[in-house]
């Protein structure tokens, strides 16, 4: 089993994030949004989780002509089920949003 990423307050809100729409491919930059993550905080923990094998990622061609395709991520099922351990426990999630106001 791969090693468990960081669970660092960023780390949480973005498998919560994830969470919300486990089988959904997710651009970066809509998960920066709603997350409130940085892109300098934000890709680095995706490219953890992908590594742990709890997220995996492919690149989506864009539905306009002339537009660049859009790295896209989901969790996995072992990402899912890691997820789920923290939202059983509320108390350890911090979410951004939150602590910003």
């Amino acid at each position: 089993m791969p090693r468990e990423p960081n669970t660092s307050p960023q780390t949480q809100t973005l498998l919560q994030a994830l969470l919300e729409q486990a089988q959904t491919w997710q651009h970066g930059y809509d998960l920066s949004k709603r997350t409130n993550l940085k892109s300098g905080t934000l890709y680095p923990i995706l490219a953890r989780l992908e590594a742990s094998g709890f997220l995996e990622s492919t690149w989506l061609e864009p539905s306009t002509p002339g537009k660049p395709p859009r790295h896209v991520y989901r969790l996995t099922s072992d990402g899912t089920n890691f997820a789920l351990q923290f939202q059983s426990k509320p108390q350890q999630i911090t979410t951004l949003k939150t602590s910003q106001t």
